[in-house]
């Protein structure tokens, strides 16, 4: 048995993780894009084609729906793989709406061929429940499970415990994927566990040996940042990724309305600015089985931290000018979460130039190759042959 990374390895984007239990028998971790210093000086088109062997992975397991661990996706149906998607129950209803973002900007705005190759990936997806072993492969030669545990990054996102059993000389082994993992005490999110045993760990490294400030500093920084904006009458502007960090900051910022003693604080617009992250926050409020118990506490007391009355959400460019005119021209306080959290692009930056701000707070997607063009097509071809032969034998 061994472990090869295919992204991920040298870098802290293009997760990607081959555990090759014998040959021709694999399992896949992840498969994400590229960004930032690692995209650099590289074509995206040539970077992001697969060319590892798909063939023999029994199944892909998805640690967490961001892009930079499941942006290759397309990219991995395109090269052939045929076999499952396993990932949590929240992850199987929060990943497609990733991969139509991520076709819409990176390759297509074509809705019947968007929707087939969902229909595609949606065919594929397996959704495990936590803490429950999963068998993907059991013959005469081999026994591999998969089980879940909660990783407390976003909602549905996990770490791996893999059991392997080779048969023949009755060795058994779990290895575990970190994927990536959350601080405990996250908004919404149960703070993970750690695995009882591992005999070869896959630990993510991202921030090496930084310590991060724990949850209540954040938050009195949260604070003053808009007691700032309050005191000055500027705008509060949370470049923020469309999910995960979205709903988080949600989260505080509706108790630190419903806590604040001014009235400027019960008066504060808080604004979302992308309909990605819009739509990510309204499944967010499906899946709340899936959230903590302080955020249940929360539900029952008759707050809604996702939906509350300060909350205005912002759709079409039309809608997105005039805010930005609107706060630009009324001076009026206010906090604006926009995206793109790497502040490459997108709404957030209409917002910072021209400055309206107080101070930006700080807290993507790809090409589409052309395999990848050609598996669409194949996709869109297969759809209207059987639209035809509906028309021809109805």
């Amino acid at each position: 048995m061994n472990i090869r990374h295919h992204g991920g390895g040298a870098g802290v984007t293009g997760s990607c993780h081959r555990l090759q239990i014998a040959p021709g028998r694999a399992l896949l971790v992840d498969c994400g894009i590229f960004q930032g210093q690692d995209a650099e000086h590289l074509d995206s088109l040539e970077q992001h084609q697969v060319r590892f062997p798909v063939e023999d992975v029994l199944a892909l397991v998805v640690t967490h729906v961001h892009i930079d661990h499941i942006g290759r996706l397309p990219y991995l149906l395109a090269a052939g793989y045929q076999g499952p998607i396993l990932c949590s129950v929240p992850s199987a209803r929060l990943l497609p709406l990733v991969i139509e973002d991520a076709l819409k900007v990176g390759f297509t705005r074509d809705r019947a061929l968007i929707e087939r190759f969902l229909a595609e990936v949606q065919g594929r997806l397996v959704a495990l429940d936590y803490q429950a072993w999963h068998t993907v492969l059991d013959d005469e030669r081999h026994r591999l499970r998969v089980k879940l545990q909660r990783a407390g990054h976003i909602l549905g996102s996990a770490y791996v415990e893999v059991d392997t059993q080779d048969k023949a000389s009755g060795q058994r082994r779990r290895t575990v994927f970190s994927g990536d993992l959350g601080a405990p005490y996250a908004p919404l999110l149960p703070a993970p566990k750690s695995p009882y045993r591992a005999d070869v760990l896959v630990l993510e490294s991202t921030y090496g040996d930084r310590r991060h400030e724990d949850r209540r500093h954040r938050r009195d920084r949260l604070k003053a940042a808009i007691d700032r904006a309050l005191e000055n009458g500027g705008t509060v502007v949370i470049p923020a990724f469309s999910v995960g960090r979205t709903q988080e900051l949600l989260y505080e910022l509706e108790g630190l309305i419903h806590h604040g003693r001014d009235e400027r604080w019960r008066e504060l617009e808080i604004v979302v600015d992308s309909p990605l992250a819009a739509r990510f926050t309204a499944v967010y409020r499906e899946l709340k089985p899936w959230w903590d118990a302080e955020a249940h506490q929360t539900l029952r007391r008759g707050r809604h931290p996702l939906s509350f009355e300060n909350l205005y959400t912002v759709d079409g460019h039309d809608a997105h000018e005039r805010t930005v005119a609107y706060l630009a021209e009324s001076g009026r306080p206010a906090v604006v979460i926009a995206a793109s959290g790497m502040v490459s692009g997108g709404r957030v930056v209409n917002y910072l130039n021209p400055p309206l701000s107080s101070g930006p707070l700080l807290s993507g997607t790809s090409g589409i190759s052309a395999t990848l063009s050609q598996f669409l097509h194949h996709l869109a071809t297969e759809q209207r042959d059987s639209d035809s032969a509906r028309l021809l034998n109805p």
